[in-house]
């Protein structure tokens, strides 16, 4: 008995022993012609489902004695096939432990409901929001904007547009606004830094001609950007080591010198554009340059309209044209009303539009938006993205912005994550994934910074993929940005559960120019294409308008400029701001736009205003998740 004990006890620790003493067993049976008792009731023996054998007849044995002892080893035999091949499916799968829960991810799986399920059982909802934060930047008079408090505003702007569109016996000499003095003595100031005279150009040409109809509105002179180049480059001037910005003494950016007499202007003028050392960023660092050395020469290989000559003289010859139109906008200004008035404007505006543009930015976000999920923005400064993290903000987001910021245009694609929701915030960051997902050999119209696509995981465990993006002016960007982001969620594995959530400027139009323009419902069909849809649906209204912008006479561009009874038809008045995300993932419970900056619009306003800075209106959707 001693031995059989021992026997027993060596089969409860190896299973496969059970089977060949039983085989045993039945070979000693064959000769004894029975078995008596080999197993005692205490044994361990496997069962087969599905054949099952007798716990014990009559006399206890474990088979009955009038079966066959072959079918029984046959029988074995099948189980151990069984068990051969059950135990290579378990390790394809994973091992035991996938069916036993050991393993952790997908034991979390099983166990428990999926993130969007706990999030549709906790009756937790995502709110998006928006907004393209950029439009006014340094002239606070280049876009219509309503100011009902002030109505002095609206009559200078258009006492300017009459002066400019029928200006009648207000169209005199260039020579008796920038006189011969003023030219003489910049003349002097163009040959003294090596560069050549330009008498010539004022003595055969520009003295006499007209300051509207010859000058201001020469198509020929705009082409040739003698003008637009040097007002660009010398408007605003940004100043290293914290001095901030300074800005060319002009009626169209924030310089806020006196500019009530030309005598006055002319001197603030020369001074800074040859006088005034500055300290910039340049190609080796900080550099002290002089306004007038940071001009550029116009290329007749872009610029075809330009003479040859024309090339070889642009540096003074547009240093000669910038002054002529700085000195005719001043005139124009101080004729068709006091520079008390228009003075007085200017500074009003450029506090409201300027100088607290990223304050009144952030006090909208805080106060009407501050409950919000996800807030992607477009245009993004790097001054607005630090102020934001030092904000109240800061306290409640992860602020996330590009790992290669665009420092040079300063305009990025940020997402602000709520805290609450995604206590981690950002995992990755997937723009270059998304960039290396265009076609080969097409040139996308992306500029750095225009796209920012991260990787958040929320606290219910939803995996997501967010995006912001800022189309090109014509739009012509973000369907391929849009196809990117899909491909490059597909080509990447570890993507493949998550969750896209994707706010933007996509620049659509409600009547596109074809090949030009993208329009708003050929956008849509692409989005609806990749089983997504938006917060305005799978097809938006092209009515339904998120800009509503038009330009001044004030800026040097007039071939853009707006009268003030063509701002809605000549304006840029287009649906333009989506929020995209996939149709099986969240439904649509509320979507909202908003110019005021309380979470209303009012419709055929004109902005930004003083109160709302942006010439984007911001964009709200409230999204429910959706069970699969």
């Amino acid at each position: 008995m001693a031995t059989t004990n021992t026997k027993s006890k060596k089969n409860l620790r190896h299973r496969s022993s059970l089977y060949e003493n039983a085989n045993i067993g039945l070979a000693k049976e064959e000769e004894k012609g029975a078995v008596n008792n080999r197993y005692n009731h205490m044994s361990y023996s496997r069962r087969n489902i599905a054949t099952p054998f007798s716990r014990g007849g009559s006399n206890g044995n474990v088979f009955p004695k009038n079966k066959n002892l072959t079918s029984y080893r046959n029988k074995i035999v099948i189980i151990l096939v069984l068990t051969s091949i059950y135990t290579t499916f378990l390790y394809r799968r994973g091992g035991a432990s996938t069916f036993l829960g050991t393993n952790s991810d997908l034991a979390k799986e099983s166990s428990s409901p999926s993130g969007m399920s706990k999030m549709i059982s906790a009756g937790r909802q995502l709110s998006v929001t928006t907004w393209n934060i950029a439009a006014i930047n340094n002239n606070p008079f280049e876009y219509w904007i309503t100011y009902k408090e002030n109505k002095a505003y609206e009559k200078l702007m258009i006492d300017i547009e009459h002066f400019l569109e029928n200006p009648g016996d207000k169209d005199i000499p260039v020579k008796d606004v920038f006189t011969e003095e003023m030219f003489s003595k910049l003349d002097a100031r163009l040959t003294s830094v090596g560069w050549n005279s330009v008498r010539s150009y004022w003595e055969s040409d520009f003295q006499d001609r007209k300051i509207v109809s010859s000058f201001m509105k020469d198509p020929l002179l705009g082409s040739k950007r003698l003008a637009s180049m040097p007002d660009r480059i010398t408007n605003t001037v940004n100043i290293e080591g914290g001095a901030g910005q300074v800005y060319r003494p002009t009626v169209i950016n924030m310089y806020a010198g006196d500019l009530s007499t030309l005598e006055k202007w002319y001197d603030s003028w020369e001074k800074f554009m040859f006088h005034d050392k500055l300290k910039i960023k340049g190609k080796k660092g900080v550099e002290s340059r002089i306004p007038y050395e940071l001009l550029q020469q116009i290329k007749k290989a872009k610029y075809p309209d330009i003479t040859e000559q024309e090339e070889k003289d642009s540096l003074p010859l547009q240093t000669m044209c910038g002054a002529i139109f700085d000195a005719i906008l001043v005139h124009m200004m101080n004729t068709v009303t006091s520079p008390d008035i228009w003075q007085g404007l200017k500074r009003t505006m450029v506090e409201n539009l300027n100088k607290k543009k990223v304050p009144h930015t952030l006090q909208i976000l805080q106060d009407a938006y501050g409950d919000v999920d996800i807030i992607t923005l477009q245009e993004v400064s790097s001054s607005f993205i630090d102020q934001a993290r030092k904000s109240k903000l800061g306290k409640t987001y992860h602020i996330v912005a590009p790992a290669d910021l665009d420092a040079v245009r300063d305009q990025n694609s940020v997402i602000f994550l709520k805290k609450e929701l995604f206590p981690h915030g950002s995992d990755v960051e997937i723009t270059p994934l998304v960039e290396s997902s265009f076609p080969e050999g097409v040139d996308v119209p992306v500029a750095k910074g225009d796209i920012l696509a991260i990787t958040a995981k929320n606290k219910f465990g939803v995996d997501f993929v967010i995006a912001s993006f800022h189309g090109d002016t014509n739009g012509l960007a973000t369907k391929p940005v849009v196809d990117a982001t899909v491909k490059a969620m597909k080509s990447d594995s570890t993507l493949n559960n998550h969750r896209l959530v994707f706010g933007m400027d996509a620049n659509t139009y409600e009547n596109a120019k074809p090949s030009k323009q993208q329009d708003v419902l050929d956008f849509a069909k692409s989005y609806v294409s990749h089983g997504m849809t938006s917060c305005w649906g799978d097809i938006p209204d092209p009515s339904n308008y998120t800009t509503y912008n038009a330009r001044t006479y004030l800026q040097p561009q007039l071939n853009k400029a707006c009268k003030s009874t063509e701002k809605r038809e000549k304006g840029d008045v287009n649906p333009k701001d989506f929020i995209i995300f996939p149709t099986d993932d969240f439904k649509v419970i509320k979507t909202w736009k908003d110019n005021t900056g309380k979470k209303m619009y009012i419709e055929d306003m004109a902005f930004p205003t003083l109160e709302f800075p942006s010439d984007h209106g911001l964009l709200s959707t409230i999204l429910e998740p959706r069970s699969k």
